[in-house]
């Protein structure tokens, strides 16, 4: 879940405040975490057992995210984080903290998008008891509605929490390691049913 802005303008410090739009021009800690090595062995089969099901359900979480985003179901969006979550956008100096904040930010950013495809390749996982860190690759093809487009590549360094209620992120920070804002040609087809009538 990205807004993103023209790279090259230096942000002007703010307070915080209420919302999706922060200043994050300076961001402490390693994002990607320092979560250890989570290494099992063979004399511990059930830890091995433990660890294969926190990978899956680790990268299930990862999966639930891009579909929400997807789907436009910011309440399903805010709900695979902690209640204290947050999501980082050093490049765009945005970002949210909390559940409110992500579903109020998510429903800003639709009104902002003519449409947006974004896709989660699966990356790396190290367990460290009931928490982790990862990150997952993704890709980000979007055009907004005043006519600007972009296409990225970028990581999310992300670290996890186990909860009452599963794996949930702790924190997800945006890394983009290719930008291209050349104008799209395509388009998003409308569906046969929403289709005019002659």
């Amino acid at each position: 879940m990205l807004v993103h802005s023209h790279h090259g303008r230096a942000p002007a410090p703010v307070p915080h405040s209420p919302g999706m739009t922060h200043n994050f021009a300076a961001i402490a800690g390693d994002n990607a975490g320092e979560a250890g090595t989570g290494a099992q062995t063979k004399e511990d089969p059930m830890s091995d057992l433990q660890a294969i099901a926190d990978r899956v359900e680790i990268e299930a979480l990862r999966g639930e995210f891009t579909d929400a985003v997807m789907m436009h179901d910011y309440d399903r969006l805010a709900s695979l984080f902690t209640h204290d979550g947050t999501v980082r956008l050093p490049h765009a100096y945005a970002g949210a903290v909390g559940r409110e904040d992500m579903r109020a930010g998510g429903e800003q950013l639709q009104a902002l998008l003519d449409y947006m495809v974004q896709t989660t390749h699966p990356g790396t996982i190290v367990l460290d008891g009931d928490t982790a860190s990862g990150r997952a690759y993704m890709s980000e093809l979007t055009r907004f509605r005043d006519g600007r487009s972009e296409l990225n590549y970028g990581i999310y360094h992300d670290r996890y929490q186990r909860t009452a209620d599963g794996w949930k992120f702790a924190e997800r920070v945006y890394e983009i390691r290719y930008l291209d804002d050349t104008p799209l040609a395509g388009s998003a087809p409308q569906p046969a049913g929403d289709a005019a009538s002659p």
